[in-house]
């Protein structure tokens, strides 16, 4: 049996190098798979993080189908299939036969429907299952569902289920997470879930929830996160329990007011996420709990003017703030509660370049800033530069032009990764400033300024990875030329219409490792991935006679003028078909009109 050492997950791929090998050599084909699936003792012992892995491969390489399944049901706990086309009632059967399943994904399989889902009745072991976006599902698969009873969490947003279905609900008592998003829920609804006490995660955004059904929630002694966004309540009872809250698109009165005793502990929150709010009074709406945990908020898109609420959030790490109307006389706010900063949005605000002036020296843990769209100049750079700590910076669509190597003091940020410069007046010599920024490994360019020079400049950044200069001026000449840097992976050249088939394919060929943009790349994807039956089929076609005798027909149409089309089409109208050979006729008239009105 193999080592479970070897098969240990690390950020979605397998640790051991040998493993992978094996892997990648069990799915190169068809003819691969055919091999080893004979081998069924072997595959069932297969540890299951090694069979998940050699599961999900054969599905990224569309080598997966449900009669294959079945060499997985002893092994396979988790299963995702989210978005796959093909997953149907066929697949769900094989997947009813797994022994140990746990967790199954089938969200976005649209061809997914209640009946499907009755062959996971009964499952002993099924604990997660989501079925987001299944349009096709309703009331009846939830029925089906209820027999399962170890299912702990259930995601049924965007599907045909009803307020009925979300009522029968409250059968299945080992529910901890719950997504119900985009359904239509009443309060009544809502109000007979109370009994599932396990609760920690609900979701019914969009729902038709109101303060009245809102106020069961304090039934739900460990829920900790909760989703309103897009429902119709304004006031939200005191939750101490609750440590993630989202009531983005609510009109807000206030939140954790009161509650059943007055002696209830406040609230302390962690997340909060208001995007496109708006608010009755904002300083009272977040008076009624405690900020002191708060340690990421997104206000964006709230019109919002007033800052003053920010100064007892100390905790504050991550902060959004972009599309609202505040100034540099919001910045020193935002300032005073800079010290434990990590993430600043202020794009598509008023803040200018001394506003961002402020900051500096106030934020000394920044390490993404995003300023895009706002009327920031050259000044601001020299500013940004002082906040040691920076990893990203996006000044989109600013004024920044770098010109007399104002860029230049950005090189000081020794762990500056990422630099957007889009839609900014930047011309070559602003892009020779950042030759040397020697951590740079995402770049993305847009500038109709940009020419050749700019692509050597960049040469010399020896750990970009993502290079994006789009719109820019550059010929075929200065591609030929151009030596990628060595870790180089993706380079997005949308919009460089000089650049023609003569150089792009050939730097395609020359570089494999790297993923290339283009709009002409597209076509020579297509054509470069054609698979050999198609090839062979193309082929085929190419060499039969049927071909050739195509090839021999003369459109008749290019015999007639127009007018003498039109004059035919009248003509054939006016006759009138003798008695006894009407289908006689219509062999003639038919393809006739239908010739004349290509025509007309």
């Amino acid at each position: 049996m193999a080592d479970h050492s070897l098969v240990i997950e690390a950020g979605g791929e397998l640790e051991s190098p040998l493993v992978r090998r094996c892997i990648e050599a069990a799915t190169q084909s068809a003819d691969a798979v055919e091999m080893w699936r004979r081998q069924r003792r072997t595959l069932e012992r297969l540890p299951s993080q090694l069979a998940e892995a050699l599961l999900h491969r054969l599905l990224s390489r569309r080598l997966l189908y449900p009669s294959l399944l079945e060499v997985f049901k002893y092994n396979v706990e988790k299963v995702d299939l989210r978005g796959e086309s093909s997953v149907d009632a066929e697949w769900m059967a094989y997947l009813g036969a797994f022994h140990f399943l746990y967790s199954l994904n089938v969200s976005e399989c649209h061809r997914i429907n209640s009946s499907a889902l009755w062959s996971l009745s009964g499952m002993n072991h099924l604990k997660e299952v989501d079925l987001s976006r299944c349009s096709k599902v309703n009331d009846a698969g939830i029925k089906h569902l209820l027999s399962i009873r170890t299912i702990e969490t259930l995601c049924i947003s965007e599907t045909s289920v009803t307020t009925n279905g979300v009522t029968l609900l409250s059968s299945l008592k080992k529910l901890s997470k719950l997504e119900l998003g985009g359904l239509f829920i009443t309060d009544t609804a809502l109000v007979s879930l109370r009994v599932l006490t396990n609760l920690q995660h609900l979701d019914i955004w969009g729902s038709d929830v109101t303060n009245e059904g809102a106020s069961i929630l304090v039934k739900f002694p460990n829920l900790n996160f909760l989703n309103l966004a897009w429902t119709k309540v304004t006031v939200l009872l005191n939750l101490p329990s609750i440590t993630c809250l989202n009531m983005s698109n609510c009109n807000i009165h206030s939140i954790f007011k009161g509650g059943f005793n007055d002696n209830d502990n406040k609230a302390t929150l962690k997340k909060l996420i208001l995007s496109g709010t708006s608010f009755k009074d904002v300083t009272k709406a977040f008076s009624y709990f405690d900020p002191i945990c708060l340690s990421f908020v997104d206000l964006s898109n709230s019109s919002l003017r007033d800052l003053s609420f920010l100064l007892s959030m100390k905790a504050l790490e991550n902060l959004d703030l972009s599309g609202n109307l505040i100034g540099d006389d919001s910045v020193e706010f935002i300032a005073s509660v800079g010290a434990n900063l990590e993430t600043l949005n202020l794009s598509n605000t008023r803040v200018t370049s001394a506003g961002v002036g402020i900051l500096a020296g106030h934020v000394p843990k920044l390490e993404t800033i995003s300023l895009s769209y706002t009327p920031i100049d050259d000044l601001a750079i020299s500013y940004i530069a002082m906040i040691p700590s920076l990893k990203a910076i996006d000044i989109k669509a600013t004024y920044v032009t770098g010109v007399d190597s104002s860029l230049e003091v950005l090189g000081n940020l020794k762990n500056l990764e990422k630099l957007n410069l889009e839609e900014t007046p930047l011309k070559d010599e602003g892009v020779g400033s950042i030759s040397n920024f020697k951590k740079l490994s995402h770049l993305s360019l847009r500038s109709s300024f940009l020419t050749d020079v700019s692509l050597q400049y960049l040469t010399s950044v020896t750990k970009l990875k993502t290079l994006s200069i789009r719109d820019a001026i550059l010929t075929n000449a200065g591609i030929d030329c151009f030596n990628p840097p060595p870790f180089l992976k993706s380079l997005d050249l949308t919009g460089c219409w000089l650049l023609t088939n003569d150089v792009i394919f050939p730097f395609v060929e020359r570089h494999p490792g790297i993923k290339i943009r283009h709009e002409l790349v597209c076509d020579f994807e297509e054509a470069k991935h054609t698979s050999p039956l198609q090839t062979s089929v193309r082929r085929r076609f190419s060499s039969s006679p049927l071909k050739y005798e195509m090839s021999a027909i003369i459109d008749e149409r290019l015999k007639y003028s127009r007018a003498e089309l039109l004059s035919m089409q009248f003509a054939s109208m006016a006759i009138v078909p003798p008695s006894g050979s009407v289908n006689k006729c219509e062999e003639y008239y038919v393809p006739m009109r239908r010739l004349v009105c290509c025509f007309s």
